[in-house]
């Protein structure tokens, strides 16, 4: 018809509806996605995941650590996923965060040096779950580092092997020279000087956690070329300590209680590994684990110590080791205080100073008077 016009009719209320459907449909949308549990499995407090260089059942680092979280968590009535034989910087360890991740678990502990700074970004992308690490190097939102007090039985092995000694030389086997390890050897170092200031540390280099022919030949040349009539290490097996009593020297063992030894195995540097999970796992339960940058515990909460003494110590060697240990127990012995230098002579610690942990565990890359390294 000529001239008609069609005019729109107004309908506020359609109008209103439609944008309230399609709201719907975008809300309804973004749930389906981000929540359908055949896309993201529910996230879940009481199961833990643990991620480890080596195979859980190896004696040393590896297997000491697998039992330590295995009893915390069956203590506190919570499940345990791991993932071990995970080397560092291989792609290994984000494949296996998000297989655990996966899994639903609430929390990941990261139980190699340097998974923090291999996984970094991925774990922001992760929010939801609460990481744990051994390394201070890296940190987010969601990744606090946890560690034992170690340097203080490593302190304590020190002032034992300063009284054994005949040489006054003390050989190390150590994996790399990062805070960790530093902190540990310079620990050790400062208890041998503090009861036999004549004595020195000669510490062997080997590049890495687990490398048994590297550390045996660095054992035999602190013995040969150094005169070392004690050793100890800071390796994740035993190599060292088969080595030294292959020859009949005296060692002191890391990280577990050695046994089938004679009467060279002197001590062990230990951690009750349950003790230390334990304490991690109960501020992640009450959601206070990632609330601080480092977590540390030690000798206060009976967590770190020496093994069994070998016959050869005597009761007025363990007697200067009890008063020394109670000391670090109760906090009047502070390890890394008063006037420190390092290696070049340059001061570190000034009279009156101590040390603070997020220095140790941060910015400890330095080596203390009385340490020399193998060439």
């Amino acid at each position: 018809m000529k001239g008609l016009k069609i005019r729109r009719v107004e309908n506020p209320l359609g109008d209103v509806l439609l944008a309230v459907l399609l709201l719907l449909l975008a809300l309804l949308m973004f749930f389906v996605y981000h929540f359908d549990t055949d896309i993201l499995p529910q996230k879940s407090p009481e199961k833990i995941g643990f991620i480890i260089l080596g195979d859980v059942n190896e004696p040393g680092w590896n297997g000491s650590h697998y039992q330590g979280i295995r009893k915390a968590c069956e203590d506190l009535g919570l499940t345990l996923v791991y993932r071990d034989n995970v080397p560092e910087n291989s792609g290994k360890c984000p494949k296996a965060i998000r297989e655990l991740a996966d899994e639903g678990v609430g929390m990941i502990f990261l139980c190699s040096y340097a998974y923090a700074a291999e996984v970094h970004e991925l774990v922001k992308e992760y929010d939801q779950i609460a990481f744990a690490t051994n390394s201070g190097e890296a940190h987010a939102r969601n990744l606090t580092a946890c560690f034992a007090r170690m340097y203080q039985g490593r302190y304590l092995a020190g002032v034992l092997a300063g009284m054994k000694t005949k040489s006054n030389v003390i050989g190390y086997v150590a994996a790399i020279p990062n805070c960790e390890v530093c902190r540990g050897l310079n620990a050790f170092t400062l208890g041998v000087r503090r009861i036999n200031p004549q004595a020195k540390v000669v510490v062997a280099w080997t590049g890495g956690w687990e490398n048994p022919p590297m550390e045996r030949e660095s054992a035999f040349r602190l013995i040969v070329e150094k005169n070392a009539d004690i050793l100890t290490y800071h390796q994740d097996e035993k190599a060292v300590a088969d080595a030294a009593a292959e020859v009949g020297v005296d060692f002191i063992g890391y990280n577990e209680v050695l046994t089938g030894y004679d009467e060279h195995n002197l001590t062990s540097v230990i951690c009750h590994w349950n003790i230390f999970y334990e304490d991690i796992l109960r501020r992640y339960l009450k959601g206070e684990l990632n609330t601080i940058q480092n977590n540390w515990i030690g000798m206060e909460r009976g967590a770190v110590g020496l093994s069994e003494y070998s016959v050869q110590i005597t009761q007025a060697e363990k007697k200067v080791l009890e008063k020394i240990r109670q000391e670090l127990e109760d906090g009047t012995e502070k390890i890394f205080s008063g006037v420190l230098r390092d290696r070049e002579g340059n001061l570190r610690s000034r009279e009156g100073e101590t040390i603070s942990d997020d220095a140790l565990l941060e910015h400890m890359e330095w080596l203390v008077e009385g340490v020399d390294v193998l060439d």
